[in-house]
């Protein structure tokens, strides 16, 4: 696959090349893996220093599992993930935990991520004591103004998560996350379990946060609309596979895959009065146990094209600068005139 990072500065916080991660699917009396699910199935990207990309899709196309592989959560089955000019791909537990500092997550549910039997004081004090940083002086400075960067009050140190409404919980989180002041922060759908109201005072919170500490982000959701708020890039995945990738304005103002196009015209309009034209695409996202030969896309999209042709692998093509798609009959609308510049 040709990818879009040609054309971006060398100087990368984060590339990744080829990354794939497939997960056994054991079957039979002795439990042998006869299939897999190809849950992140070759992907490229790069994110450069205070800078943040949007990763969008449907559910279970494998933004959350990317994020995951990227932060070493997950290891990845093939390809390469250069972090800070070392490729961390392969990297031991042990070994990793220095790049932690560097490397940090915000989960979706701050219910679930955050330890109910800790106070706040213990979670915030964590990373430091992971790290050996600082004596018990030190560290409780540091709790205290985290708590004030997040927008909470420093009593909130000495009570539990359980004691905070979701939005509270979720700057826990990002306070927590910031507290090595690290380079990269991944933000796993940190809004969507969240009140529209209170998704706007976390997206105002971690981009005033990426102003002063100039920290990059890769910001995952579900949401369009919220993802053009806070991203410089856009990449659109779709069956564990980038099908577009540009910067936001040019993502939103002049989307080249039927994909993308789908996905847009879903985004709900505030004017009632203005109608949208819906595209409704055909039959179910495919397995990712068992996708279909070629375009993965092809049997959904609004251009209908013969299986054989069906059957043929799109290619990952510079269609503006900045703007890669992943070009095919099926999957653009235009797409002789694509082909041939």
């Amino acid at each position: 696959m040709v990818t879009s990072t040609d054309s971006l500065s060398e100087a990368q916080l984060l590339d990744v090349k080829g990354l794939k991660v497939h997960f056994p699917v054991k079957e039979g009396v002795f439990s042998r893996a006869k299939k897999f699910c190809k849950a992140v199935d070759g992907v490229d990207l790069r994110i450069g220093p205070g800078e943040t990309y949007g990763l969008v899709g449907e559910s279970g196309c494998g933004k959350s599992t990317l994020g995951k592989a990227i932060c070493r959560l997950l290891k990845p089955t093939q390809g390469e993930i250069n972090f800070l000019d070392q490729e961390i791909g392969n990297l031991s537990r042990a070994a990793m935990r220095p790049l932690r500092r560097d490397m940090q997550i915000v989960f979706q549910d701050p219910a679930e991520s955050l330890n109910s039997r800790h106070t706040v004081r213990e979670i915030l004090e964590e990373p430091f004591i992971i790290q050996k940083i600082g004596d018990q002086a030190f560290r409780n400075a540091k709790v205290e103004e985290l708590l004030d960067k997040v927008g909470l009050e420093s009593k909130a140190a000495d009570r539990y998560p359980f004691e905070f409404s979701g939005g509270q919980r979720q700057r826990i989180g990002i306070a927590r996350a910031i507290a090595l002041e690290p380079k990269l922060i991944i933000c796993d759908e940190p809004v969507s379990a969240l009140d529209v109201s209170v998704q706007s005072q976390i997206l105002n919170l971690l981009m005033d946060l990426q102003k002063e500490m100039g920290v990059s982000y890769l910001f995952i959701a579900h949401d369009l609309a919220v993802v053009r708020v806070i991203s410089d890039r856009i990449g659109v995945m779709y069956l564990g596979k980038l099908v577009e990738e540009a910067p936001g304005d040019e993502l939103f103002n002049n989307p080249v895959h039927e994909y993308t196009k789908a996905l847009l015209s879903a985004i709900p309009t505030p004017d009632p009065s203005r109608k949208r034209e819906r595209i409704v695409l055909r039959g179910d996202v495919p397995s990712p146990i068992d996708p279909p030969p070629g375009c993965a896309f092809a049997r959904r999209s609004p251009i209908e094209v013969s299986e054989e042709i069906a059957s043929q692998d799109g290619r990952y093509q510079e269609v503006s600068p900045g703007h890669w798609v992943e070009l095919h009959p099926a999957t653009v609308a235009d797409y002789d005139t694509y082909a041939n510049r």
